[in-house]
């Protein structure tokens, strides 16, 4: 009976490569020729949709456990893909604003967070990306309840330290 699973997931494999399914970055599209149609046909159908700037679609793609990369395809007007871009970084964590930046803004910057939690008493929310750096991490973005960024942060996942390292 294993064996007979272990060929079917072999041949459900790889079918789906043969189909292009497996370029979860964005691999081998081409900016300026690459249509939306054959984004979705390569990458799949996206988690979230967002209107970006100047007419722009971005297509979001949040990939492996607790979608430690995210990928944003961005589509121009003219149903053109612009770049396929990994999102879940220090560098797009910087560009991020405490005090100014608002939800849209973090979910147009970072897209759909793997976890969101409430906080009533405290009257606001926390936004947790899964992120994959040197070694898995965590972004944290921290809103008061009109909406406003207060903290963002990128520390090292504790879940994912290993026996007998600190």
């Amino acid at each position: 009976m294993r064996h007979i699973l272990a060929v079917a997931v072999v041949v459900l494999a790889s079918g789906c490569a043969a189909d292009g399914v497996d370029r979860y970055d964005g691999d081998g599209l081409v900016p300026g020729q690459t249509t939306r149609a054959e984004v979705e046909k390569a990458m799949g159908v996206p988690a979230e949709q967002r209107a970006g700037p100047a007419g722009e679609t971005v297509l979001w793609y949040p990939r492996l456990p607790y979608g430690r990369v995210s990928y944003a395809a961005r589509i121009g007007k003219d149903d053109k893909l612009i770049a396929v871009e990994q999102r879940l970084t220090k560098e797009y964590l910087s560009k991020l604003k405490p005090d100014v930046s608002r939800e849209s803004d973090v979910r147009d910057l970072l897209g759909p967070p793997s976890r969101v939690d409430r906080f009533p008493r405290q009257k606001g929310n926390t936004w947790t990306y899964h992120a994959q750096g040197v070694q898995p991490q965590i972004i944290v973005t921290e809103f008061s309840e009109d909406g406003i960024l207060r903290k963002a942060f990128m520390i090292d996942d504790p879940e994912s330290r290993l026996p007998g390292r600190n």
